[in-house]
C-alpha cells in the first residue's frame, strides 16, 4: 500500500490546497509540520526549493519518491487518487481552470504583500492590487456556490486558503475587502463551510496566522 506524508507549515496557503485535495479524495495521509524559520537538514535534503508542501510517496518495493510544489502535488493526486475528479472533463475547461489556479496564486501573493506591508503607502498599494483581482473574480463567477457552479474543483481548493487569511484578519480588523463583490463573498462563505477546507488547518490557525503578522509588525494590524 502506498503511504503518503505531507511536509507542512501550519499557516502556509499552498500546503492547505494540497490538504484540501487529499481530503476531497478521501486519501489517507500523515502530516509532518516543520518550522520554516529553522528548516531541518533532512527537509532541505529532499526539498530542492526549500519550500512546503512536499509530498513523500512510499511504495512497496520501490525507492521513496518526493514530489514538491503544490500545483504538481494536486495534479499527481488527480491522476492517481480515487474519488471524484476535481478537474473538468473537457480539455478547454480544464485548461481554463488551471489558468485560474495560477491567478489564485497571484491573489495569495497580493494578500501576503497586504499582510506584510510595513508602511501605510505599501498597504494601500497592496490593497489596490488585491481589490483589482477580486473585481476580475466577481466578473467571472456564476451563480455558485463554487467556481464552476455546483461542483467543487481545484480552483476552489486554491482560493479557499486565500479567503481564510482575509477572514482571519477580519477577526481583529474590518477590512471590507469583499464588500463590493457579493459573488466573491458568497463563494468565500461556501468554501469556508466545506469540510475539507475546515480540516486543512490546525485548530489554532487564526492565532498562528495573526502571530506571524505581529512578528512582522504588519501595518494592517495597527488599525485594529
Amino acid at each position: 500500500m502506498t503511504k503518503l506524508t505531507l511536509i507542512s507549515f501550519p499557516t502556509c496557503p499552498f500546503v492547505q490546497r494540497a490538504i484540501i485535495a487529499l481530503k476531497e479524495k478521501n486519501v489517507d495521509f500523515d502530516v509532518v509540520y516543520i518550522d520554516l524559520a529553522a528548516k531541518p537538514d533532512w527537509f532541505l535534503a529532499i526539498s530542492p526549493l526549500g519550500k512546503v508542501p512536499v509530498l513523500r510517496v512510499e511504495r512497496p518495493g520501490q525507492p521513496e519518491a518526493v514530489i514538491f510544489e503544490s500545483s504538481v502535488i494536486v495534479e499527481f493526486l488527480e491522476e492517481t487518487a480515487p474519488g471524484a475528479r476535481l478537474h473538468p472533463a473537457d480539455a478547454v475547461d480544464r485548461a481554463r481552470h488551471r489558468a485560474w489556479m495560477e491567478f489564485g496564486s497571484t491573489v495569495i501573493g497580493d494578500i501576503w504583500r497586504l499582510t506584510t506591508a510595513g508602511t501605510a503607502a505599501d498597504l494601500a498599494t497592496a490593497r489596490e492590487a488585491l481589490v483589482a483581482k477580486l473585481g476580475r473574480l466577481e466578473e467571472t463567477l456564476g451563480e455558485g456556490p463554487y467556481f464552476a457552479g455546483a461542483d467543487f474543483s481545484y480552483v476552489d481548493a486554491v482560493f479557499a486558503p486565500a479567503f481564510r487569511q482575509i477572514d482571519a484578519i477580519e477577526t481583529i480588523h474590518r477590512t471590507g475587502l469583499l464588500d463590493a463583490f457579493p459573488r466573491v463573498k458568497a463563494w468565500s462563505k461556501a468554501l469556508a463551510a466545506r469540510p475539507s477546507v475546515k480540516a486543512a488547518v490546525p485548530a489554532d490557525f487564526i492565532d498562528l496566522f495573526l502571530g506571524r503578522l505581529r512578528l512582522h509588525d504588519a501595518q494592517i494590524l495597527k488599525a485594529a
